[in-house]
């Protein structure tokens, strides 16, 4: 999935209300389902790491596990920080491909991603918590970068 709803015009409900087929302002229903039912079913390394990262524990972040971004479905994400954290298990090594297309996507939009590997996780948990709070916290998220307008675009 390449491509994200139309924007038609705004039906006064605030930013984000006229998209077209989106759920909850940021996806596809499709997906915010599939996310959703991600939540309940962690993998141990997932299970471990949000451990960690929920209920602010990390720096005092808030941290989103499974959260629906565009046609994408990110692991862990600082909404506040544009931080996205992906483990990569053995289905990774299998789709490099997609990882790279859909990690450019994200960083069009400004988010930074962070890759660890389960291993990561499983062995060394208090580094892979000091690498992502480090990103979190000594550099701002990239700048996406400016498009060039269309006639019609962005005017009222």
């Amino acid at each position: 999935m390449d491509s994200l709803p139309h924007l038609c015009s705004s039906n006064g409900g605030g930013p984000g209300w006229g998209l077209i087929g989106m759920s909850h302002k940021r996806t596809t229903p499709k997906i915010f389902h599939r996310a959703k039912a991600l939540r309940h079913n962690l993998t141990p390394a997932e299970r471990k790491l949000w451990k960690r990262l929920r209920d602010h524990q990390l720096g005092g972040l808030s941290f989103r596990r499974q959260h629906a971004i565009g046609p994408f479905i990110v692991d862990f994400v600082c909404l506040e920080k544009k931080h996205v954290v992906e483990l990569d298990g053995d289905s990774h090594a299998h789709q490099p491909e997609y990882d790279e297309r859909r990690t450019a996507w994200l960083e069009e939009r400004g988010y930074r991603v962070q890759r660890f590997t389960n291993v990561d996780v499983n062995k060394n948990l208090e580094a892979v918590l000091q690498a992502i709070l480090n990103a979190c916290t000594e550099t701002p998220p990239p700048t996406p970068p400016q498009r060039e307008r269309t006639a019609g675009e962005g005017s009222l």
